[in-house]
């Protein structure tokens, strides 16, 4: 007699969660607790910093959020200065800036500063304080905040004017610079300061244009942005291993060209040659998602395209190749 066949076991998932939507209303302080409470010894220490800067205190308040105090001063306009790792000044932005305002006829916007030796800086406000000094105002409005590091922070938020790649690394490798050479955080790392950095990618390809500002990191960013992951190195000493990684990325640079030239030769014209040569010599765009958890070594990948873009053939390359890189838009800076 034959066996009756055992009923398959029903599969069961996994219920999802529900995502708890905050109440409104719920969180932070309300406009009375904004405006009163016993101030800390931080913010009585910044008013005594404003005024020695030749500013003016005219509020301080708990910011309505997390609480935190912050002063509303008027500072002079000499005596606060962009970041020092931020990217450079978009001229065209701050000659925008510097029309617009005298039609408004008011200044509006506040900066948000920090106190910095007998002075401040200002992570967010770079532009509106050239456009400013070039309308030769004498004072800035600006919401300025006890704690130096906050500035940080901001830089990964700013919002002032978009970045691209390049103006995004350049400013995460000024930062971590920053970071490293500043006594009080010399034990700090990449993995401490992630939110700030926002992808360990950047630092290397920021020191890649500061030593080539015509680096075209867009056509190698989702190589190494697969490679690199976050040290618990103190910065010093993974900024070393992020400059050899950087001499390497820019070693496969020149081979890239050195295969986008010869493809020229072979009558190829097109502002897409260099992501076409980066495509065949990647060899991680046969990796599938979530198929290998560790990243790929830095090193290993990159020579493997060093030696693919040495021995790069231009004859395989056909019409459709270029067409289709030309759809996808292909990362060039």
């Amino acid at each position: 007699m034959a066996k009756a066949k055992a009923a398959a076991p029903k599969k069961t998932s996994t219920p999802r969660k529900k995502k708890t939507k905050t109440e409104a209303g719920s969180v932070g302080l309300t406009a009375d607790e904004v405006a009163s409470g016993t101030q800390s010894s931080e913010i009585k220490a910044l008013g005594a910093a404003i005024v020695a800067a030749g500013g003016h205190v005219l509020a301080a308040y708990r910011e309505p959020l997390g609480g935190h105090w912050v002063a509303l001063a008027a500072l002079p306009l000499e005596k606060v200065k962009p970041t020092p790792y931020q990217r450079e000044l978009s001229k065209a932005h701050a000659d925008r800036l510097a029309a617009v305002i005298p039609k408004v006829g008011r200044f509006l916007d506040p900066v948000i500063a920090v106190p910095d030796g007998d002075g401040f800086i200002s992570p967010n406000g770079m532009h509106r304080l050239s456009a400013l000094t070039t309308l030769g105002a004498k004072t800035v409005v600006a919401l300025v905040m006890p704690e130096p590091e906050i500035a940080f922070r901001i830089l990964a938020l700013n919002t002032e004017k978009a970045h691209n790649l390049k103006d995004k690394a350049i400013e995460v490798i000024r930062m971590a610079r920053a970071i490293a050479e500043d006594p009080k955080r010399a034990g700090q790392s990449e993995s401490d300061v992630a939110f700030e950095l926002e992808q360990a990618s950047l630092v290397t390809i920021g020191i890649c244009y500061e030593k080539n500002a015509r680096f075209s990191g867009g056509a190698y960013n989702s190589v190494v942005s697969k490679c690199e992951t976050w040290s618990t190195d103190p910065m010093k000493k993974s900024l070393v291993l992020r400059a050899e990684h950087a001499d390497k990325l820019l070693e496969l640079d020149e081979a890239v060209t050195a295969a986008v030239a010869r493809l020229k030769e072979s009558g190829w014209n097109s502002g897409y040659l260099k992501p076409i040569v980066v495509a065949r010599v990647n060899p991680l765009r046969f990796l599938k998602p979530g198929k290998d958890d560790a990243a790929p070594d830095f090193d290993k990948t990159i020579d493997k395209m060093i030696d693919g873009a040495k021995k790069f053939d231009p004859s395989k390359v056909k019409a459709q190749d270029v067409a289709l890189a030309a759809a996808v838009g292909g990362g060039e800076e």
